[in-house]
């Protein structure tokens, strides 16, 4: 009779710690049909395989399931001409279709990359053994949530180029939050979001601040092109990346909702030029931050250099082009149009001299 109860009991418990389990999913609130999608400005992946999409076109931000995919072996990916084969399977060409993001679901090292049509039309492609496969938009598990204050449909720039594109700049996940670079419409524009997750009513940000080296002046308009939620010194940190190209320190616990935030310049990576993406490597004890370019080779920071900077940069770098601040090192891969962690190596598309525009591996000898 102790056994039966026993028994009971155990399975009562395990039910319960099922119940539980369902419950805590960070997807119980998801639904499944068409988020209206209008574009496809950044991706990131999260826990429990979401993909997070930041759609500067509809001012929102979009929380999808992929965790039903197959994992696929990526290890060796080797894609040639991938602009063709995305222009080949979308029935158009090359020059009506423009790669936006790529992001690597860490879970798995499944490979998604977003596409813009000339039509507008946003498209999400999976990898799968050196293929793609279109994955549906309008019939999809998921969640949203709109973006406050973005910057206007029809706001310009100084030269009359169009600025809500950057109403997502960058997306990542971190600690429970969807962490959002971008463009506000409010008088200092420069945005950081951070969004609780699962969605709520509540969302918070904050206006940016920064010495930008190579202008020679503070600026609060340009947005943070990509960052990177990390560690400093055993803090939490946000590393980011803006145009011309000064590298920014923000502690997490001094970024406050509704407050206007200084950040430290630590780095002027060389001007005429903007950072793409950003990612971190580890290989034992070292830490590397790897930053792709428009005009400029992979760059690879060693983490006991930027912890080692204790100074800020407020001096303008008025050479051309030249570097301050934390040093770094140029690797041999130029053109790397999108970047992201794959195992413990790197991903990228890159574009060859002879125009081919390939998806492979980057080697890892470089942070051995």
């Amino acid at each position: 009779m102790k056994t039966l109860i026993s028994l009971l009991i155990l399975l009562i418990l395990s039910l319960t710690s099922v119940s539980i389990h369902a419950d805590s999913s960070l997807k119980t609130n998801f639904k499944t049909g068409d988020p209206a999608i209008a574009s496809i400005n950044s991706m990131a992946f999260g826990p429990e395989g979401i993909l997070f999409i930041g759609d500067s076109k509809s001012a929102q931000i979009v929380a999808i399931d992929l965790s039903t995919h197959p994992e696929v072996d990526n290890s060796k990916v080797n894609i040639e001409f991938l602009d063709k084969l995305i222009a080949d399977m979308l029935g158009t060409d090359t020059d009506q279709v423009q790669i936006t993001d790529m992001a690597v679901n860490p879970e798995n090292n499944n490979i998604y990359i977003s596409v813009h049509h000339s039509s507008g039309t946003p498209v999400l492609l999976r990898v799968e053994n050196d293929k793609l496969k279109q994955i549906s938009l309008t019939d999809v598990s998921h969640s949203k949530t709109a973006i406050s204050d973005p910057v206007a449909k029809d706001a310009k720039d100084k030269r009359g180029r169009e600025l809500r594109k950057w109403a997502v700049a960058d997306i990542k996940y971190h600690d429970g939050k969807v962490l959002i670079s971008g463009l506000s419409n409010k008088e200092f524009a420069s945005t950081f979001r951070s969004v609780d997750f699962p969605f709520t009513d509540k969302q918070s940000y904050g206006s940016l601040e920064i010495f930008h080296a190579a202008h020679g002046q503070y600026e609060t308009h340009a947005p943070i092109k990509t960052f990177l939620p990390t560690k400093i010194k055993g803090t939490p940190h946000v590393v980011a990346g803006y145009t011309c190209t000064p590298l920014v320190v923000l502690p997490m616990n001094k970024i406050k909702p509704g407050e206007h935030h200084k950040g430290r310049t630590v780095a002027e990576l060389g001007s005429g030029n903007s950072p793409l993406d950003m990612i971190e490597i580890e290989n034992g004890d070292k830490r590397y931050l790897v930053i792709s370019n428009t005009n400029r080779p992979l760059m690879k920071m060693d983490f006991t250099d930027l912890e080692a900077y204790e100074d800020t940069l407020t001096t303008p770098v008025t050479k051309k082009g030249a570097a301050a601040g934390v040093a770094y090192v140029n690797l041999p891969y130029v053109n790397v149009l999108q970047l992201d962690k794959l195992g413990d190596g790197f991903l990228m598309i890159k574009r060859e001299s002879t125009g081919n525009l390939l998806l492979r591996t980057g080697s890892s000898w470089w942070f051995k």
